[in-house]
């Protein structure tokens, strides 16, 4: 099973907020759908979801195990109640949110309750999110490179994770790019938006297209209609391997998110 290339994310929506946007981005034809125990949304999406009248097979929803969660006698527990509130019986897939903080949970042994997870019917597939190579090859050695669909990682032009995207592909386990365009910062760098001049495009168009170009999935959110939909023209986009090589440039190993006390020790 693979992962959907271009997804809708929805992280730091709340409410009526990622209620309008997960229903805008599905009457758009989006159709897969990220979300996190930790963003306290999964209610909203769930009620957006269920309003819109897409039959389930056609949906490919992602959540997030939260760290709170990670030991064995409560991880399938938390995955129901996100169900529940999903209204759905199973998701696509399941991640491991960020690596336990000073590996107060052992990696083998929420690996193994998320394999079980699977295994019950519970998620279609599982993975982890904000991993290193050293985490990477502890989940791998856990329950096997087979049973790991991608790293959620951030990854954008000027944060491009090599190390970790390399080491991923090298063992079979997808990448999905979060934060593809910085908070909007890439958006504003004049190599991206000569190439979107050059191809009439967006600058949010031509940083998605390189990083799906580049085989990664992406989760891009958004509260408004009209970017919604810009957004989704990425998947039409085709860069040169000259665009592609003046991107790759830009790598300056600017990480935006590194939470104080979860954060791994990055790569």
């Amino acid at each position: 099973m693979s992962i959907p290339a271009f997804g809708l994310g929805t992280f730091r929506l709340q409410g009526q907020v990622v209620i309008n946007s997960v229903r805008t981005g599905l009457e758009l034809g989006y159709r897969a759908i990220d979300t996190a125990q930790i963003y306290e949304n999964e209610a909203e999406v769930g009620e957006a979801i269920a309003a819109s009248g897409i039959a389930r097979e056609e949906l490919f929803i992602t959540s997030k195990i939260w760290v709170a969660n990670f030991a064995k006698d409560r991880l399938i527990d938390s995955l129901k109640e996100s169900l529940s509130k999903l209204q759905t019986d199973y998701l696509d897939l399941t991640l491991i949110h960020w690596p336990s903080p000073e590996d107060q949970v052992p990696v083998e042994e929420f690996m193994s309750a998320l394999l079980e997870a699977k295994h019950l019917g519970l998620t279609r597939q599982i993975g982890v999110s904000n991993f290193t190579v050293d985490l990477m090859k502890q989940a791998i050695a856990a329950i096997g490179a087979e049973h790991i669909a991608t790293n959620q990682i951030e990854l954008h032009p000027y944060l491009q994770n090599r190390a970790v995207a390399g080491f991923a592909k090298s063992q079979g386990i997808g990448i999905t790019s979060y934060m593809t365009l910085a908070y909007g910062e890439v958006l504003k760098d004049p190599v991206i938006q000569q190439i979107a001049e050059r191809l009439q495009a967006t600058p949010a168009q031509v940083t998605l297209a390189w990083a799906m170009q580049l085989g990664y999935a992406v989760i891009p959110s958004s509260t408004q209609r009209a970017n919604l939909e810009s957004n989704l023209l990425a998947c039409n986009l085709t860069l040169s391997d000259a665009d592609m090589a003046l991107i790759a440039g830009l790598d300056r190993g600017h990480r935006l998110t590194s939470p104080k006390g979860i954060a791994p020790q990055w790569d």
